[in-house]
């Protein structure tokens, strides 16, 4: 078999890390840092790529050379790194999908203009239908129509932003004056962007579970070949991460035009700034790529949330033994949906409370993770010959460093 098909018959678990990454963090957050701050927020997005790459990389490569997933290996490391890991998973249940699911109800109002249908309402029905392709669907369905919407995003996105750049950036207001990053505004806003940047590090599990259930129906790939087709999903997040940033920048940057917290009106926000800038004609290919974007968004997270926790369970309390039946995933999906709905139900259109207080956990715990991520792939579960390389564990230790210094900072500004 050549080079090219491996590749291909081995994409899965990448893509579908790039199509759960290009979500939140990149239509929201990268449009938001270009729109407010300008070309120099091309620098937290590119180190926040940098230095959590290890983080994610050793899920995939502590699975391909074990056959466990990564959060057997923190049982093996001890308890309380499975109870640690839990409680982050159990806080991503209240709010990351509640998050997911708001900014995609407020896309879909907008997209068929449903004025008679409130956030709480469309979410309803996302999740009955997701809930429903989840089950029915599975990860083969997952992952092929994923495979689809990633590289049709992909394409469209390069487009739509080579048509930005050709028209140039929009003229400032005469009174404009740059918005101030270091102050504690901007740095609760970088904790945000570079939480969540390419995501949040405790989704480096879900590659890890996505492996096993991808090696369930074909033969399993080499440590090199299951590390070639993750670089390729992890390249894919970072460079649209880039590109939504330079729109942001290029079409509202200077406007003093500030992006809402309403679901809804961010959605009229993010359409308009591209037809405006564009041409009306783009309008429809607009609002579609960026509501497939967050459909897909949820629709992985929401597997991947469901297949963490039940595997946390059954590590946990093994006497249940349900982990790997399709009853315990289906009552899983649905659970999920209920909690998240009610949590949505609750906070009403307002989704920049729920991913500001999502990302700032997930920035908080990167660098705990990111340990306990590098203490699993240096343990004597692999063979020594599969341990990442001494430049790898270098830039893991920098990652490290560099996220719990920030993450002091933050705390210094806010008590003093």
């Amino acid at each position: 078999m050549s080079k090219t098909k491996t590749l291909l018959r081995n994409l899965g678990p990448g893509l579908l890390f790039a199509s759960m990454a290009i979500g939140t963090s990149h239509l929201v957050l990268s449009t938001k840092a270009g729109a407010q701050y300008g070309w120099m927020m091309i620098i937290p997005i590119i180190l926040a790529d940098i230095l959590k790459y290890p983080f994610f990389e050793f899920g995939v490569r502590y699975t391909s050379a074990t056959n466990k997933t990564l959060i057997e290996g923190y049982l093996n490391r001890g308890k309380s790194y499975l109870w640690f890991y839990a409680g982050i998973t159990l806080f991503s249940t209240f709010t990351i999908l509640a998050a997911l699911y708001t900014v995609t109800a407020g896309l879909l109002i907008n997209l068929f203009d449903i004025n008679t249908s409130s956030i709480a309402t469309v979410a309803l029905w996302l999740f009955i239908l997701i809930t429903v392709i989840l089950i029915f669907g599975k990860y083969k369905f997952l992952e092929i129509s994923l495979k689809f919407v990633v590289s049709i995003l992909f394409i469209a996105l390069v487009i739509t932003t080579a048509l930005v750049i050709l028209q140039g950036p929009v003229a400032h207001v005469p009174d404009f004056k740059p918005t101030p990053i270091f102050n504690e505004v901007g740095i609760l806003f970088l904790i945000g962007l570079m939480g969540w940047m390419p995501t949040a590090v405790e989704a480096s599990s879900w590659v890890s579970l996505w492996s096993i259930e991808k090696w369930k129906n074909q033969e399993k790939p080499s440590l090199k070949e299951s590390l070639q087709e993750f670089n390729i999903g992890y390249g894919i997040t970072a460079v649209l991460a880039v590109l939504f940033m330079i729109i942001g920048w290029f079409t509202l940057y200077g406007t003093n035009i500030q992006l809402s917290d309403n679901a809804v009106n961010f959605a009229d926000q993010v359409v308009l700034l591209f037809t405006q800038h564009i041409g009306s004609w783009a309008y429809i290919f607009i609002a579609i790529s960026a509501f497939a974007t967050m459909f897909s968004t949820c629709m992985t997270a929401h597997d991947a949330i469901t297949r963490v926790s039940l595997d946390i369970i059954a590590l946990l309390e093994p006497e249940l033994k349900f982990n790997n039946t399709k009853l315990a995933f289906a009552i899983g999906v649905s659970l999920l949906a209920i909690i998240n709905f009610i949590v949505i139900a609750a906070f009403g259109a307002n989704m920049g409370k729920l991913v500001a207080l999502a990302t700032f956990v997930s920035f908080i715990a990167a660098p705990l993770i990111g340990y306990m991520n590098l203490r699993n792939v240096t343990s004597k579960d692999l063979d020594p010959k599969y341990w990442p390389s001494k430049n790898l564990k270098l830039l893991t230790y920098i990652g490290i460093v560099f996220l719990t210094c920030f993450s002091l900072y933050y705390f210094y500004i806010v008590i003093f």
